[in-house]
């Protein structure tokens, strides 16, 4: 562990400190002031889907306890907000008509954390599409690109002015492999084509929306947030030194590669592109908008080993961990590729700055005696952030850090079972406590902004 004043030291003082959240996980709410059921209303209910049968009907009560968690947020010493807007709460039938009472309450969000002093950067799309598009085939239809735009375009309209940054959409490689291709979340699909045309029309989306936001608020820095791989080969084989360049392309080109490089990747094309819905004259150059910022959300590398056996790109099998140490999740713990994918993606790409959008451990301690101990939840954050550091150093144009989650919520397919708060939820009461890591992170955030905003001592 490091200290938090010595952290500090090794950030510039205009640094970001922010925590993160995202509205399906702590609003609850779900059919409270006009909302409508999203996929995940709908996933959640299904048997065998989620753990236990959970759901977000309540979750946090985040809807109903907003002036509470603001404050919260503000006594974490943070200087920015990441949160999500809800679809299915601001055009509950994802077309037609806009529900005002949805707005309502982003609008005393926005508010709340400007009188706070605590900046917005608002993510219009996580995971949570309005059920009734699934009608018309949810993301797998090109008329889900559309009715996003417009969705994006009534946002901004109404809290564009109030906006600190804007991101488009968050980890589209869960909602397009994990939700149309694996089927672990929702709709549960498990399909290539299906995964394909949701990829697509996911990306087609973000173009069009980057286009809204442009022409509504011209001077909100609009983004995109993405879970980018760190793929590692199993070994130093030639065979699983392709596959990981294979998997790279799967799991990361498919997003950063249309998105800034107006192109798909050659081997995932020449591999899937005839299950791939057609690319139509004009899609591309809207996908590669120029962004002004992209978001980066990292918490464990990915190994891969080839696959002789599999018929489908990018045909390959998952590698040992390194590392033994993992977090109850059961995910590897190692800081240091996070810095290593930075630099291959700086390398790769032609990229405008970046934040790291969401990192942090699920650690499941409970409160004893009023008090949460998370010393391992402690220690990933530092010594992650210290690699954070390192880039600033290494001269990456890093300008923030938020810390995933505020508190604990619902873990999609885990759940309630799975913790990643610095803020322990005690979802019986609603009572929040501040973690051990959560009292560490908010002595570091303290220290931010600071007025010295020279280059940081290395």
């Amino acid at each position: 562990m490091i200290e938090p004043k010595t952290l500090a030291q090794r950030f510039p003082g205009d640094f970001l400190f922010g925590v993160a959240t995202a509205a399906f996980q702590i609003e609850g709410a779900t059919k409270a002031d006009g909302r409508k059921a999203s996929i995940w209303d709908a996933f959640s209910n299904m048997p065998g889907r989620v753990f236990g049968r959970h759901n977000g009907d309540i979750a946090c009560d985040h809807y109903n306890r907003l002036d509470e968690d603001l404050d919260l947020i503000a006594d974490m010493g943070v200087s920015g907000y990441r949160f999500s807007i809800a679809w299915p709460r601001v055009i509950p039938d994802g077309v037609g008509s806009v529900n005002e009472r949805g707005l309502d309450f982003y609008d005393r969000l926005v508010d709340g954390c400007k009188a706070r002093g605590i900046k917005t950067f608002a993510t219009l799309y996580h995971w949570d599409l309005p059920l009734a598009l699934m009608g018309e085939g949810g993301w797998t239809a090109r008329s889900t690109a559309y009715a996003f735009q417009h969705y994006a375009e009534v946002v901004m309209k109404r809290l564009g002015d109030r906006l600190d940054a804007v991101a488009t959409f968050n980890e589209p490689w869960c909602s397009v492999w994990l939700s149309h291709l694996y089927g672990v979340h929702a709709p549960g699909e498990r399909n290539m084509e299906a995964a394909l045309h949701a990829m697509h029309f996911t990306n087609l989306a973000h173009g069009l929306a980057v286009q809204a936001i442009r022409s509504i608020s011209p001077e909100v820095p609009v983004g995109l947030v993405l879970n980018a791989h760190c793929v590692l080969p199993g070994s130093e084989s030639e065979e699983d030194r392709a596959a990981a360049e294979r998997a790279f392309q799967f799991h990361n080109g498919a997003f950063f590669d249309p998105v800034f490089k107006g192109q798909y990747p050659e081997q995932f094309l020449e591999a899937l592109g005839a299950q791939m819905p057609p690319v139509e004259e004009g899609d591309l150059s809207i996908i590669s908008e120029k962004l002004d910022w992209w978001g980066l959300n990292y918490y464990t590398p990915m190994r891969v080993l080839d696959d002789p056996a599999a018929t489908e790109f990018p045909a390959t099998r998952p590698a040992p961990f390194v590392n033994p140490e993992k977090t109850d999740i059961g995910w590897e713990i190692f800081p240091s590729a996070m810095g290593d994918l930075v630099g291959d993606l700086y390398r790769r790409y032609d990229l405008p700055e970046m934040y790291i959008t969401e990192n942090g451990a699920c650690y499941n301690m409970g409160v004893v005696d009023g008090e949460v101990d998370d010393q391992p939840r402690l220690d990933y954050y530092s010594d992650h952030l210290s690699v954070a550091a390192d880039l600033v150093a290494e001269g990456i144009p890093l300008r923030g850090y938020f810390a995933w989650s505020l508190m604990d919520n619902f873990e999609w397919a885990e759940g309630y079972r799975m913790r990643f708060g610095l803020v322990h939820v005690d979802y019986e009461t609603q009572l929040r406590t501040i973690k051990k890591s959560g009292k560490w992170y908010r002595n570091l955030a303290r220290h931010f902004p600071k007025g010295n905003h020279a280059k940081p001592s290395v």
